[in-house]
């Protein structure tokens, strides 16, 4: 890797990565990579487009604790993000309440994808994950032309439980063909991507092989079509280093750093200096000084 990274501003781009750019990718070989703003921060996918970083998941800000409040905001962030990214494929996380029936999942879905904030393409998702997904509910998504990217192996939020917790699956030939076969019957009821988690290695590659559409590996090891990792693996910010991840910034670290050099110019008078400012006109800072003196 070169010392200076050449990056460019996505406003300077007019492309935008679609499914058919990520299928193209599968089809040629070439890794995908997609990351999660761990933060949710527009700001951190900016700079991941800039790196030209393939596909962002995205989830709305919230600890789950209000899920309404969550889906009332959906749109306006997904405005945010793409607003600051144009370029990268944003793949958004819906909650599970909209998509309980298969008519929910079409009216929330096509407000995510198609009428963002609103009738402007230009602020839209290009696809929707929905995590967990029933083939019924997918297929009429992908029945009324919406672009939906699946999850299978182990499943995170409400659904783990059904598994018996956040666990690795598909270590016997009997549970790994179980995930292969989830993703195969997604893939025929129109799924067009999909991310798997947990899995071993060999499993991951040879599902990923096997399945027409692009199949990116969260924490499966296997290189797959492409790999996903959450910003706060990426940038070391969690208390412990999952075994999946790699650090390739310490951000917390330089984050301290930071705020301490300025907290201490602030103390010490050297923030701000003359140049962080401009000055009066001398006539008008007179005037001003006299009135102030009398008032």
């Amino acid at each position: 890797m070169s010392e200076k990274a050449d990056v460019k501003s996505s406003r300077m781009q007019k492309g935008r990565k679609t499914i058919n750019y990520l299928q193209k990718l599968k089809d040629e070989g070439t890794p995908i990579v997609q990351m999660c703003p761990g933060p949710r921060d527009q700001f951190w996918t900016m700079a991941a487009e800039m790196a030209d970083v393939d596909i962002c998941r995205l989830t709305v800000p919230g600890d789950g604790s209000d899920p309404e409040m969550q889906i009332k905001l959906a749109p306006y962030w997904i405005k945010c993000v793409r607003n600051a990214a144009k370029i990268i494929h944003i793949n958004f996380y819906m909650q599970t309440p909209t998509y309980a029936s298969k008519e929910a999942a079409v009216a929330n879905g096509a407000l995510y994808i198609y009428l963002t904030e609103l009738s402007s393409v230009m602020f839209k998702a290009d696809s929707l994950l929905p995590m967990g997904i029933t083939n019924e509910t997918l297929k009429y998504m992908t029945d009324n032309y919406l672009v939906v990217f699946g999850h299978i192996g182990a499943l995170s939020g409400w659904q783990t439980s059904c598994q018996g917790g956040y666990k690795r699956l598909g270590q016997t030939a009997e549970s790994a063909m179980e995930v292969f076969k989830m993703g195969y019957e997604y893939q025929e009821n129109g799924m067009m991507a999909m991310t798997i988690e947990l899995t071993p290695i060999e499993v991951t590659n040879a599902i990923a092989k096997k399945l027409r559409v692009p199949v990116i590996s969260i924490a499966a090891g296997g290189a797959a079509d492409g790999c996903e990792m959450v910003d706060f693996d990426t940038f070391g910010m969690m208390p412990k280093l999952a075994s999946h991840a790699k650090v390739y910034g310490e951000f917390f670290p330089f984050a301290v750093e930071a705020y301490m050099n300025w907290a201490e110019d602030v103390r010490e008078h050297n923030y701000p200096e003359d140049k962080h400012g401009y000055h009066m006109d001398a006539a008008e800072l007179e005037k001003f000084m006299n009135a102030l003196e009398k008032f």
